[in-house]
């Protein structure tokens, strides 16, 4: 039996699985803090026959940490982060973190993401502001001000290179290993007005959408040829009638 035939449809698995993610990541182009998804392909050697015959793996998700564009919004409740760090939010299911720093201030005056959310602070704790003391400012180093006194501090956090993310809602990200108070400032700062966008590049994302379409085409013909010429060898070799 011809591999080729088994070789493509594995490689038309896999294709198929990036163009989802390719589409994904073009429909969230413009979410604000939105990672992008990435696929990790690799080969799956069969011995079964007489030689090694290489197979596509449908391939192992995984969240870019690229930084997007910062935006300037005059909002002083957005923040951006300048470095490796990440915002931390409370959810039911625990503890996740996001770039996306467009916040809100409740009735009650907690400090929320833009899905209602409690933004928490390096310690883990939610964060409270005065609702009747005015727009908060906001510190390089996390430090929120009002009326001159100090109300809280914007919790940033390190994950590591070796940690798992598993996407929460648009722009969060749950991780295998808890995040990192950051304790030194020196590279990570705070911009207050500002936030940041989306980490796709959409011209990169449509590139890579019309090369695979093209190379799952090829696959496609590749089907049909080798059915084609299976179904000429069963003619030529088959018994006679």
């Amino acid at each position: 039996m011809q591999s080729a035939l088994y070789v493509s449809l594995s490689a038309q698995v896999a294709m198929e699985k990036r163009l989802n993610t390719i589409a994904n990541n073009i429909a969230n182009m413009n979410t604000g803090g939105f990672r992008a998804d990435e696929i990790k392909f690799e080969e799956v050697l069969s011995t079964v026959g007489k030689s090694d015959v290489a197979f596509a793996s449908s391939g192992e998700n995984f969240i870019s940490r690229r930084t997007g564009p910062i935006i300037k919004t005059d909002n002083p409740l957005d923040v951006a982060i300048q470095g490796d760090a990440w915002f931390s939010f409370v959810t039911p299911s625990g503890t996740a973190y996001t770039r996306d720093g467009r916040m809100k201030m409740s009735e009650n005056g907690d400090l929320q993401t833009i899905a209602g959310y409690a933004v928490l602070d390096s310690g883990g704790a939610p964060i409270a502001l005065d609702p009747n003391a005015g727009p908060p400012t906001v510190g390089r180093d996390g430090s929120i001000m009002q009326s001159n006194n100090q109300v809280g501090s914007l919790g940033l956090f390190r994950l590591s290179n070796d940690s798992k993310l598993q996407r929460f809602g648009n722009s969060g990200v749950f991780s295998s290993v808890p995040g990192e108070a950051v304790q030194d400032f020196t590279s990570i700062a705070v911009q207050q007005g500002y936030s940041e966008g989306s980490n796709v590049n959409p011209i990169m994302e449509m590139t890579k959408m019309i090369a695979l379409q093209r190379t799952f085409d090829s696959a496609s013909t590749t089907i049909q040829e080798t059915e084609g010429t299976l179904m000429s060898a069963i003619r030529t070799l088959g018994p006679a009638t």
